[in-house]
């Protein structure tokens, strides 16, 4: 394992056997390195391995072979371990309509075994950071999609975690509560967290990413920092790039 990467993986795959269509290989040998301080964009369309591949490295999912380290852990022999040093944030990430803001970030601070007083203490930070003081005692259900991921962001982050895993994490959202996310990620970047994130949304990437892989079908098409990739394909547009890796693998 590099011993300066946050994320590690080597040969990652991950195989489904169907009884109809036989083997699905939703991911194939995924090898990527993300840094502390790092943004690391996984890019590709619905169904191109990116989920499957951040489920293996949150321990969701097995892989099927080759190996991934996340904050110094291997992914199968140490999940615990790694589910400490992470924050998960998708999409589609749940918060209970019946717990107060606060709430939702004291129970995450006791599934991840902080003390109580730690707990009290990290809420009022992240509180007063993403200005959730007027919205800290309601009940989720009555909130904004803004306030309501901003309660994502505080449960993600309330153990204080080196290693962020974003899945399309601004999918779905208004424009305001998109640009809460983006705020946070720079933020996380700037503090020097090892961030990596899934998207399909190029501007975001472009924002955002440091190094970005393409993914397609499962596998990695191109890799590398945004100036290389713009170089390799003689433009500046990142959807141009995408067009024509993705155009090749096809």
């Amino acid at each position: 394992m590099n011993s300066t990467a946050q994320i590690v993986t080597e040969g990652l795959s991950k195989t489904y056997y169907d009884s109809r269509r036989g083997a699905i290989h939703a991911a194939v040998d995924i090898g990527i390195a993300c840094s502390a301080g790092e943004v690391f964009g996984l890019l590709g369309t619905n169904g191109a391995g990116k989920t499957t591949t951040l489920r293996m490295l949150s321990t969701v999912l097995q892989p099927t072979s080759g190996r991934a380290w996340v904050a110094g852990f291997e992914v199968s022999e140490n999940p615990q371990a790694i589910r400490e040093r992470i924050g998960f944030l998708s999409s589609d990430t749940g918060i209970y309509g019946r717990l107060t803001a606060r709430e939702m970030m004291r129970y995450f601070g006791q599934l991840c075994g902080m003390p109580s007083e730690m707990i009290e203490r990290r809420v009022e930070e992240i509180s007063a950071r993403f200005d959730m003081k007027e919205f800290l005692d309601s009940r989720c259900e009555k909130l904004s999609s803004g306030q309501r991921q901003r309660v994502s962001i505080g449960r993600t982050i309330i153990h204080d975690p080196p290693v962020l895993i974003l899945d399309e994490p601004t999918a779905g959202l208004d424009v305001l509560a998109a640009a809460e996310i983006v705020r946070f990620i720079h933020q996380a970047r700037s503090e020097g967290r090892c961030v990596l994130l899934s998207t399909h949304i190029m501007r975001e990437a472009e924002k955002l990413c440091d190094r970005i892989a393409i993914l397609h079908e499962g596998r990695i098409q191109a890799c590398g920092p945004l100036d290389q990739l713009y170089q390799s394909m003689q433009t500046t547009d990142l959807e141009e790039v995408f067009m024509h890796v993705v155009g090749m693998a096809v």
